[in-house]
This record gives structure tokens, sequence and C-alpha cells, in this order.
């Protein structure tokens, strides 16, 4: 009988069910390989964007320091964290074997990934229609919009993924077959609340010294 269709209770609930199988393992071993092309690709929008943040066309284009709201980037910023801080609760009640509240804080988890998302869409908006600061507007526009914008991608995707296996798995609960994926999925999002704590420390915090 294959793994995904064994009946699982609390008692046969191993204690690391996202590795119990090879189909998990492997798993595993893909997303590393996935994450590290990510990191490599990230680590060039980075430099990408150092080596431009300061070419505008004339002295008074808007730089980094006249654009960023330090508070607002913040509030922003509380939101992943804390956003990590509830997938890792989720699971904590995963490797429990208690799927309904796993559920929850994966639901509040979406709630403050998407609370992130309206912050950088507002925040890209002001931008635009306050300073003119657009992609096309320099090559810190395109640096800034690149990297930040490609970020704010990867939440979307990250955001997109947990409400599907919420939604496909909801009338299924846990099994050695999906653990995985949920746990995959954590993961990702905690990848992804590590770039933003980059991308605020360069892209915001430098920015504004200057």
């Amino acid at each position: 009988m294959a793994a995904h269709e064994t009946k699982m209770t609390l008692e046969n609930w191993p204690a690391s069910p996202e590795k119990a199988t090879l189909e998990g393992k492997n798993k595993f071993l893909g997303f590393w390989f996935f994450l590290g092309g990510e990191t490599v690709l990230f680590a060039s929008l980075f430099a990408t964007y150092l080596a431009l943040k300061d070419k505008v066309p004339s002295a008074d284009h808007a730089l980094a320091k006249d654009l960023f709201e330090i508070p607002l980037t913040l509030a922003a910023t509380m939101l992943l964290l804390f956003s990590s801080l509830t997938s890792v609760y989720a699971m904590y009640h995963m490797k429990n074997f208690e799927f309904k509240k796993m559920q929850l804080w994966l639901g509040v988890t979406v709630l403050l990934g998407a609370s992130f998302l309206g912050l950088e869409i507002y925040e890209f908006n002001h931008y635009v229609h306050e300073f003119h600061h657009t992609f096309t507007s320099s090559a810190f526009g395109s640096a800034f919009y690149t990297l930040v914008g490609f970020h704010g991608g990867h939440v979307a995707f990250g955001l997109g993924w947990i409400i599907t296996l919420m939604i496909r798995n909801s009338g299924r609960g846990l099994s050695l077959y999906n653990a995985p994926k949920f746990y995959l999925a954590s993961l990702y999002w905690h990848f992804i609340d590590v770039v933003w704590i980059f991308i605020f420390s360069v892209v915001y915090l430098m920015g504004m010294v200057g």
C-alpha cells in the first residue's frame, strides 16, 4: 500500500513525517538544489542594485534617501517576520498530527503575507505617483523595482503555494504523502523572509545613509 494510502493516526505518526518516506527525502534534495539556484539569482540582483543605486539622470532626481519611508518598510518587515513565526507554529502542529491547528496557522501566515504584499504595492504606487520613480526613470529605478519586485513575486508565489495546499488537502487530512509538501512550502517561506532581511538592510537601511 502506498504511503499516502496508509491510514495515519497519532500513534503511528512519525516524529519527522516530512522525511519518513523515500519520496519525501527526494523532495528535500530537489528543493535544496532549487534554493541554490534562487540564491545565485538573488545574489546577482543584489550586485546589480549596488552597482546602479546611485545612477540617476540628474542631480535633482530622487535617490533612495529621498524615497524610502522606514516606518512603512519596518511595518512590512514585521509582518513578514511574524508570518515566518506562524509558519513555524503550523509545522509544529503538523509534526504533532494536528491538521486543523496546522491549517489555522497556515491561514494566519497567508493573511500576514498578503498584508506585506499589500504594503509593498502601496509603496510602489506611492513612489510612482509622488516621485515619478518608475522602472524606466533611471538605472536606479530599474535595479530597485527588479530586486524588490522580484522578491514580491516570490511572496505571491509562496502565498499561492500555501493556499493551494490548504485547499487541495482540506478534506484529506495529513498523510506521509502531503506532509513533505507542507513542510517544503514552509521552508520556502522562510527563504523568502531571509531574502527580505537582506533587502531591508542593503536597499532600505543603507539607502537612508547614502
